[in-house]
C-alpha cells in the first residue's frame, strides 16, 4: 500500500469518527431538549394547576361575602317585601358562587350554551355589537 493511500485511508476513518461524534452530539442535544421540554411542561401544568386553584379559592370567597351580604339584605328588608326577594336571591346566588366556584360555573355556562346554542349565538352577537359600539366611542 503507498503512503497516498494510507493517508488517504486514515483521513476517511477520521471523518468517520467526527462524523458518528456529531451524530452523538445532536442525539444527546436532542436528548437534552426532550428532557428540557418535557420538564418545562411539567412546570407550566403545576402553574396552571395552582393559578385555578387559587382563582377557585378566591371565587368561593367571593361567594361567601355575596351569600353575607344577601343575609343582611334580608334582615333589614321589610317582611314579605321584593327586598326579601332580592335578599334571598342574593344569597343563594353567593352560596351557589361559593360551592360552584369558578371551575363548576364554567362548566354549567358551557352546558346551557350546549342546550341553547341559537340564544347563545343571539346574545354573542348583541354583546359583541354592543361592545363594539362602546369602544368605537
Amino acid at each position: 500500500m503507498s503512503n497516498r493511500t494510507v493517508a488517504s485511508q486514515q483521513n476517511k476513518d477520521e471523518w468517520e469518527i467526527a462524523a458518528d461524534n456529531a451524530r452523538e452530539a445532536a442525539s444527546s442535544a436532542g436528548e437534552m431538549v426532550n428532557h428540557a421540554g418535557a420538564a418545562v411542561g411539567a412546570m407550566a401544568s403545576q402553574a396552571a394547576n395552582d393559578m385555578g386553584k387559587r382563582v377557585d379559592d378566591l371565587t368561593a370567597s367571593a361567594g361567601a361575602g355575596i351569600q353575607t351580604l344577601g343575609e343582611r339584605l334580608r334582615k333589614v328588608a321589610p317582611k314579605g317585601g321584593v327586598s326579601q326577594a332580592v335578599g334571598r336571591t342574593v344569597k343563594d346566588s353567593g352560596e351557589y358562587i361559593e360551592n360552584a366556584k369558578l371551575s363548576g360555573m364554567s362548566s354549567d355556562l358551557a352546558e346551557l350554551i350546549r342546550q341553547n346554542p341559537i340564544p347563545s349565538v343571539l346574545i354573542a352577537l348583541g354583546l359583541g355589537w354592543f361592545v363594539g359600539r362602546k369602544l368605537g366611542n
